[in-house]
């Protein structure tokens, strides 16, 4: 039986966007709030009765929000644009190699109801 544990965390960070709708006003410095949730499957272990001590899994995140957290995301080394879509992946291969058992990131801005997410590795075909 494959059970799924979950832990979400925020950040707040600016950018700026190019694209053809809504430009002006994405093309200009702003921030947001991001709200962002990894989920990790697999077996309980038996002796633990977890998949995964969520203490182990806010370390991770605890060492990875720092990159985000008021920060100019434009800025961020291996980020590419600021979409919802790379910071996932941003997000997964962030987490990945400290929690394997990692099985979706989601992240989401509460103030306009938008979000991503990613199932499976990013770099995988």
């Amino acid at each position: 039986m494959n059970y799924e544990i979950s832990q979400t965390f925020f950040f707040d960070a600016a950018h700026t966007l190019s694209r053809a709708i809504e430009a002006d006003s994405s093309r200009r410095i702003h921030g947001h709030t991001y709200n962002a949730e990894v989920t990790l499957s697999g077996r309980r272990d038996p002796q633990t009765g977890m998949v995964v001590d969520l203490g182990l899994v806010r370390l991770a995140i605890d060492q990875l929000r720092p990159q985000l957290d008021h920060r100019m995301l434009d800025d961020v080394a291996g980020l590419g644009p600021a979409t919802l879509e790379n910071l996932c992946a941003f997000i997964w291969r962030a987490l990945v190699v400290s929690l394997p058992d990692l099985s979706e990131v989601r992240v989401w801005r509460n103030s306009v109801g938008d979000s991503a997410t990613l199932r499976g590795h990013p770099d995988a075909s």
